[in-house]
């Protein structure tokens, strides 16, 4: 079998998968408020969480190379997908881990991929390892493609209501954050192909911002066939509402939702959409 893992911000659990033929491990992130630590799992209270962020000094931290390195030393063969490495440590970690292993086991293929994204382009980017791998497809060719799918197919974007743990952690520049905010604009924003986030368009007001992510969605790519997967931090009428805009107007396949675990909950904050296809 095919040992797939992710860091926990692809908003998936662990167990959660698709194909008879792979497992699936998320490994979780770490959140600290105040002086509680929180772990990305599945019993983590996210109101919990964003409740107390709004009182006290929050920081995330990646997972330990060794938390890496237990996995990818329980199977033959493993594909890791991380948050992008401008995000996070995570790449790193899973690289410091990987070589850990084949330090002592040379004969294991251990490879990570830095999706350059998170949440729901992680879960495309999983999917297709695991479809390539059931229909035989060699290791080595498996992770070639995987590059060339994340380079050339895949897109995120994402629009939030809050923009303050952005701002404090530097993803987004003080002066436009503070502006928005206050004029109540939704600032929509894209993960470029470095991996890094990039402003693109704003709007007033929920419909005219669910239009303008329409049109931007067109305008990075042919949406043909395209599956989407939103995901929402608290906010499933939201997401259904700007699932209803896509398919009213770009020529998708289908649209699927996921709940934001905690890493994209600090991040995305209430009310905030990640728009991955």
């Amino acid at each position: 079998m095919l040992n797939l893992i992710a860091d926990s911000s692809c908003d998936l659990q662990t167990g959660v998968f698709f194909n008879d033929s792979v497992t699936f491990t998320a490994v979780p992130m770490c959140l600290r408020v105040g002086e509680t630590d929180y772990y990305d799992t599945a019993d983590l209270s996210i109101p919990e969480m964003l409740e107390g962020i709004k009182s006290q000094p929050s920081s995330t931290a990646c997972p330990s190379p060794a938390a890496f390195a237990e996995l990818f030393e329980s199977a033959e063969e493993s594909i890791c997908v991380t948050i992008s490495s401008n995000l996070s440590g995570t790449y790193q970690a899973a690289m410091a881990g990987r070589e850990m292993v084949l330090a002592d086991h040379p004969e294991k293929k251990v490879y990570v991929l830095n999706s350059y994204a998170t949440a729901g382009t992680m879960v495309l980017q999983l999917r297709r390892a695991a479809k390539l791998y059931a229909e035989g497809v060699a290791f080595d060719d498996i992770c070639a493609d995987l590059e060339k799918f994340r380079d050339e197919q895949c897109r995120t974007m994402f629009t939030l209501e809050n923009f303050d743990n952005l701002v404090n952690n530097g993803r987004m520049r003080p002066l436009l954050g503070t502006m928005l905010h206050t004029l109540g604009i939704h600032v929509i924003a894209e993960g470029t192909r470095e991996g890094t986030i990039h402003v693109c368009g704003k709007a007033r007001g929920n419909e005219k911002t669910y239009k303008e992510i329409v049109k931007l969605m067109q305008e990075q790519k042919d949406c043909t066939g395209a599956h989407v997967i939103i995901t929402h931090c608290q906010n499933k009428e939201g997401a259904e509402r700007l699932a209803e805009c896509i398919q009213a107007n770009l020529p998708v396949e289908g649209i699927e939702f996921l709940d934001c675990r905690g890493l994209t909950s600090y991040y995305a904050m209430d009310k905030g959409l990640i728009i991955c296809f």
